[in-house]
């Protein structure tokens, strides 16, 4: 799995956070309106589930890749 993200560039991952993790732009982020979902409760329906984690997950990668440039 770490050779995975080693081989993945920084620029794609910033990129997937930019686009996927943050579309749509207007009005709100989907990725802020699931959380806020998720904290209020009200995250129920499998299909904010899914567009959760679609949309959390290129900053779970991002976050994966930092730690372990970080740890060495």
């Amino acid at each position: 799995m770490g050779k995975a993200l080693d081989d993945i560039p920084w620029l794609i991952v910033l990129l997937l956070c930019a686009t996927l993790g943050l579309a749509p732009f207007v009005p709100v982020p989907h990725v802020w309106e699931k959380l806020g979902m998720l904290f209020g409760g009200e995250l129920r329906r499998g299909i904010d589930v899914f567009d959760l984690v679609l949309h959390a997950a290129p900053f779970a990668l991002l976050a994966a890749k930092g730690v372990r440039t970080w740890r060495g």
